[in-house]
């Protein structure tokens, strides 16, 4: 159906190059959509794909594109030359013989009614959609989204002014500390920690005692401007549509009394990750100006060390660049521990590349956390270190790569989610440890828990808090797990499509059956 349409279109005039330029619209998305493909195989351009080109940055947007050369190339071989004839056909006025144009019309016109009558048949099929399963009606449809969201978030200074989260700090210590590291796009199955045969979390795995290692957690978004403003929130998937009309989880801890502090690795965009971060009393981002600059996630630990001796009641939320692709360049060339990891093109060939810059990732993750843990080891110190989404590293025969792809794998819903107590702090609360360790082994959905787990060790009460979703607490208990999908609709994990290799990691990870 799509297709006669399109026939009739291009027939609709004698003039081809303007037929042509007419369906550039359609040219443009269908240029998008090949490069999609190649990135993820299947799938059509998602609303979060349209948002991602308002709150990702050109270092990010230009560092992808370099690694998608053949994807690229398709579309310029595809695409071009049909710009230029057309072109051409246009200045010179050249017209399409009557006889062709005919022909054309009473083709697509025969196409046309076949094609409707198998929608038809379609619209009679459980669960069929025309908004969802018809191209290109989809992808305007997740365009049109797109623009209603972004307008939303604009309003959002308006439609949350007068929330307030009513709360109170129960501690009566006069200096604690808690600082909350999010971290980006690491999974679970590449830390040490979590049974990874390298030494990808060597100074991390000699601090039993004081971590606490939460073995079975699930991301509820394979996007980061969903997921992290779901762990800075008291929202999740089941009711994410609210984060228009409530703070964020540092506003919480501001009217409990505590001195804040956002600082993050990554540039200003217009997600509601930045907008949760600028209701800190302090704000920092190390990428503020226009130049281009490569900044390491431990340019973030100064700023931890300055606010540590102005203030003794914090809380610190350190927005960190992780394990985000370009690999290698996360980390200083000396810290390069797994070899090869030298820049190489997202190819299944340079697999081992690849993952040997990932893991040196960790590495830094890892020793990153270990400095975060030794600067407050004095003080009643509570640290949360969790991901906002996991990574496809060419695993397997898929060829799957990077994240936020339309039908989510298990290596980007598997994240690590790990808490440090300090010994005053353990010292201060064993009823927090005895609590944290019961938990360890049960099943997480980490946007849904985090709020809850970070207001629960700093002893903060406020209406919106749960003590079933803290892992800080006795209280905890095993929930659905969620994902949110493309419309913002919550769908069971249990419910999501996932392939014989995704089952397979799951299994082996003890997750599967949920």
């Amino acid at each position: 159906m799509p297709i006669s349409l399109y026939v009739l279109l291009l027939t609709s005039t004698r003039k081809t190059g303007k037929a042509v330029w007419w369906a550039f619209p359609l040219t443009f998305l269908a240029a998008f959509q090949v490069v999609l493909l190649y990135l993820f195989g299947s799938g059509v351009i998602a609303v979060d794909m349209w948002l991602n080109l308002v709150t990702t940055n050109a270092t990010e947007a230009l560092e992808l594109l370099n690694n998608l050369v053949p994807g690229l190339i398709t579309v310029f071989a595809l695409y071009l030359p049909l710009i230029i004839i057309s072109t051409w056909q246009a200045w010179r006025r050249i017209k399409l013989p009557k006889r062709w144009q005919k022909i054309g019309r009473r083709i697509a016109l025969g196409a046309l009614l076949i094609g409707i009558g198998l929608y038809v048949l379609c619209l009679r099929t459980p669960g069929f959609r025309t908004v969802i399963d018809i191209y290109p009606v989809n992808v305007v449809y997740n365009l049109k989204l797109a623009i209603e969201r972004t307008i939303r978030t604009a309003r959002y200074y308006k439609t949350s002014a007068s929330f307030t989260f009513e709360a109170s700090n129960t501690h009566t210590d006069s200096a604690e500390v808690y600082i909350f590291v999010v971290g980006e796009t690491s999974r679970a199955g590449n830390f040490q920690l979590y049974g990874y045969d390298r030494e990808t979390t060597p100074l991390l795995s000699q601090e039993s005692e004081r971590l606490f290692v939460f073995k079975d957690v699930l991301t509820q978004s394979n996007t980061t401007h969903k997921s992290v403003p779901m762990l800075l929130s008291a929202v999740s998937a089941e009711d994410y549509n609210n984060i228009y009309q409530q703070k964020g989880i540092i506003t919480a801890f501001r009217e409990a009394g505590f001195y804040t502090l956002f600082a993050s690795n990554q540039k200003v965009n217009h997600s509601f990750i930045n907008i949760f971060g600028k209701e800190a009393d302090e704000s920092l981002f190390l990428k503020s100006s226009d130049i281009e600059q490569l900044h390491y996630d431990q340019e973030l630990l100064p700023c931890v060390t300055d606010a540590l001796k102005r203030h003794i009641r914090l809380f610190i939320v350190l927005h960190t660049y992780g394990s985000h692709f370009n690999y290698h360049e996360r980390y200083p060339e000396e810290m390069a521990y797994f070899q090869p990891e030298a820049n190489a093109e997202a190819h299944y060939s340079n697999r081992e590349t690849l993952q040997n810059a990932y893991d040196n990732t960790v590495r830094g993750i890892d020793e990153f956390l270990h400095k975060l843990v030794s600067m407050t080891d004095s003080i009643p110190t509570a640290i949360l270190y969790t991901s906002d989404h996991g990574e496809n590293i060419f695993d397997d025969d898929r060829h799957l790569f990077l994240h936020a792809s339309p039908h989510p794998s298990a290596y980007e819903l598997q994240v690590p989610l790990i808490i440090s107590l300090s010994p005053k702090y353990r010292e201060a609360h064993p009823d927090i440890e005895v609590a944290l360790r019961s938990n360890e082994t049960k099943p997480v959905g980490s946007n849904a828990s985090v709020f809850h787990t970070m207001l629960d060790l700093a002893g903060i009460r406020s209406p919106y808090y749960r003590d079933s979703l803290s892992l800080a607490n006795k209280q905890y208990e095993v929930h659905q797990r969620y994902y949110l999908n493309d419309h913002n609709k919550k769908v069971p994990v249990t419910k999501l499509h996932f392939d014989d290799e995704d089952i397979e990691v799951l299994r082996n990870s003890n997750i599967y059956p949920f």
